[in-house]
């Protein structure tokens, strides 16, 4: 899985783990600080930021997204793919592999190997429920006869979207996976069936225990998975001899020039920032913004660190979970987005270097973006109005009940759920749970150790959840968080009607710009309306570097620089 999710939204849902600081790399090395660990390398399966980066660093997808060329670019494929529209509702996308891509044992990656990606992502007994979410719309692989490194994917829908999306997943290898072709003979339909070869293979598969052991499987990107000790550090080796060595000219996306990459596993934002000015690491991405600002203001740490931003894609959200009994109106949950001091959040988490946003397109997308609706305002006593409005009542003691319609008395007690350890996540959950004091709410804090608080978002269990969600400006498919057929994986709101899931196909199906731009201006009102989440503000990305790293590209994209830019003889020499 590549750095978007049909153009928009991956759920960074990562673990917080302990750490040693002296941790040993190649010399050549770049050094990079992670504040977790990404627990599952599982090509099939990408949960969190980290391991979206280290996937997209072992495995190549046909396509890859660039925010500098504003589109994404032929990486595995030769070329942007042809298209041919079947009807209304179906096209094929063609695609030919370049000539120069192999696997690490010499074979070429060829139309078969996308064969049996699709098939995997439609296996019955694996964990795909994401990439179904994302891909389900690819129905069939049709390999081009007497040209084995070109085919067409079928598709069922024909937006520019759907397009690109069609080359954002990690091709994998066929003969590393399914030595004996096993799955040839099962077509792509046939492989949500039952059937004894799909759950022997389902088996095999997951006894082979990928999402800790990745290097089991072979991929045909820049590097090697050399060590990964959990909880530590993860280090990567740059293949002596990878393919796209051999195109020429290369193009940027086919660069990788860095020997070794190695990832520091730094949860304490204090000791990373003590590791980057001891030289024990040379990139710290994603730096706090009081940390950014104390460093730019050292004339020492000027002299060998450089500091980079970029306006990013990727925001905090407050999350409702509207099948709690208490927030499934949506007169409450509107309610409850006006005790967010966005203002305030952006000041004391991101020193002012941040954007808020009426909802999920980024301001910085002005053709998509709705500006007819107004910026959240902090407004206690709008949430008293409203809450009356939902039928609340405040009683003389301050606290608010309501009689249901079964009924049965509801007391408005409400709990806020995020990843422990995020300073970001803990102020806006004090400054939301003091603000709810003043009117008569009580909230009860939950920081959560990141996978428990996955889990307990799929199940339901949750009320409130403060998480980030990264996307792209390139493609617009919300089915993973708000269509009603995510909920239980990814849509932790558990939001979705026919309408809202009917409005969320149309847009990724719809191709004209200015019909586009219409359905988007609808769905962002639908949610500003509705309330399933409120965006509190749009981060910038920050990077304190060494300044021996010479010139690093940042991005908006996650995970904000572009590490495969990074010379990396110059921190061989200096070191």
């Amino acid at each position: 899985m590549k750095r978007s999710i049909l153009g928009l939204f991956l759920l960074l849902w990562s673990g917080l783990v302990g750490c040693s600081t002296t941790v040993s790399s190649p010399p050549d090395a770049v050094r990079i600080r992670w504040a977790r660990d990404p627990e599952n390398l599982d090509p099939l399966i990408v949960k969190t930021s980290g391991a979206l980066e280290v996937i997209s660093l072992l495995h190549c997808s046909l396509l890859q997204p660039s925010e500098a060329k504003g589109e994404f670019l032929p990486w595995l494929a030769q070329e942007f793919p042809s298209v041919k529209r079947l009807g209304d509702s179906l096209m094929l996308v063609t695609y030919q592999i370049r000539p120069e891509a192999t696997w690490d044992n010499g074979t070429p990656v060829s139309a078969s190997d996308v064969v049996f990606t699709v098939k995997l992502m439609h296996c019955q007994g694996l964990p795909i429920e994401l990439a179904q979410a994302r891909f389900g719309f690819v129905e069939d692989v049709i390999p081009t006869p007497g040209s084995p490194r070109r085919f067409s994917l079928l598709c069922r829908g024909q937006s520019i979207d759907y397009i690109r999306s069609s080359g954002d997943f990690s091709i994998l290898p066929e003969y590393a996976l399914d030595p004996k072709h096993t799955l040839r003979a099962v077509s792509v339909a046939e492989m949500h069936k039952p059937l004894p070869v799909v759950q022997a293979f389902a088996k095999r598969y997951l006894a082979a225990q990928f999402s800790r052991h990745p290097e089991r499987v072979p991929g045909c990107g820049p590097y090697n998975l050399a060590s990964w000790q959990p909880g530590r550090q993860l280090t990567l080796t740059r293949k002596p001899k990878w393919w796209a060595d051999r195109v020429s000219p290369q193009p940027p996306q086919l660069q990788a020039y860095p020997h070794g990459i190695n990832y520091q596993i730094i949860p304490d934002a204090a000791t990373a920032v003590l590791a980057l000015r001891r030289g024990n690491i040379d990139l710290y991405p994603l730096i706090p913004a009081t940390e950014f600002a104390r460093l730019q203001q050292s004339p020492a740490d000027r002299r060998h660190l450089q500091f980079l931003t970029a306006d990013s894609y990727e925001f905090l959200a407050a999350h409702f979970n509207t099948r709690a009994p208490l927030l499934q109106d949506r007169l409450t949950r509107q309610a409850l987005t006006h005790l967010f001091n966005v203002p305030a959040l952006i000041q004391a988490t991101q020193l002012g270097h941040a954007y808020a946003s009426v909802g999920l397109i980024s301001p910085r997308v002005k053709q998509f973006y709705n500006d007819s609706l107004p910026l959240l305002k902090y407004s206690p006593e709008q949430t008293a109005q409203l809450l009356r409005q939902a039928g609340w009542q405040q009683q003389p003691e301050r606290n608010w009940s309501r009689i249901t319609e079964a009924g049965t008395q509801q007391q408005l007690r409400l709990s806020v759920s995020y990843r422990a350890g995020e300073p970001s996540f803990e102020t806006a959950a004090l400054q939301f749970q003091a603000a709810a004091a003043a009117v008569g709410i009580p909230i009860e804090l939950r920081p959560t150790e990141a996978s428990l608080l996955n889990r307990q978002q799929q199940q339901g269990s949750t009320q409130i959840s403060l998480l980030n969600l990264s996307g792209n400006p390139f493609a617009y498919d919300f089915t993973p968080i708000l269509h009603s057929q995510s909920t239980g994986l990814y849509n932790i709101s558990g939001f979705g009607t026919p309408s809202s899931d009917r409005l969320i196909e149309a847009i990724a199906k719809e191709d004209n710009p200015v019909a586009k731009a219409r359905l988007l201006r609808r769905f962002q009102q639908l949610i500003y309306e509705e309330r399933p989440l409120t965006v509190l503000y749009f981060l910038q990305y920050r990077i304190a570097a060494a300044r021996r790293l010479g010139k690093i590209a940042v991005s908006g994209l996650k995970p904000g620089y572009i590490v495969t830019s990074i010379h990396s003889d110059s921190v061989a020499q200096e070191r």
